[in-house]
C-alpha cells in the first residue's frame, strides 16, 4: 500500500512537505511514457525508503568528482 511507502520514506525525510515536492520532481524525472504514473510514484517512493538518509542539515551528501588533476568540485 501507498500509505507503507510514504511512511516509510518519511523514516529518511522528516518533512512531509519537503518529502511531496522530493516525490513529485523524482517522479517527473522518472516516469517512462506508456506506464501508469501510480507506479511510478510508488516506485519512487519506494527507492527513498531504501536509500541512505540524509545527513543533520538536511541536505543530501554531495558526491565529490574529480576535474582536471587539481581541481575538484561537488556535483
Amino acid at each position: 500500500m501507498r500509505s507503507d511507502l510514504i511512511f516509510g520514506a518519511l523514516t529518511h525525510v522528516t518533512n512531509r512537505y519537503e518529502l511531496c515536492q522530493l516525490a513529485s520532481k523524482a517522479t517527473r524525472k522518472l516516469h517512462k511514457p506508456n506506464t501508469r504514473l501510480q507506479d511510478t510514484t510508488n516506485e519512487v517512493l519506494d527507492r527513498f525508503k531504501d536509500t541512505i538518509p540524509m545527513d543533520d542539515a538536511n541536505e543530501p551528501v554531495e558526491k565529490i568528482t574529480a576535474i582536471g588533476s587539481q581541481e575538484r568540485r561537488a556535483a
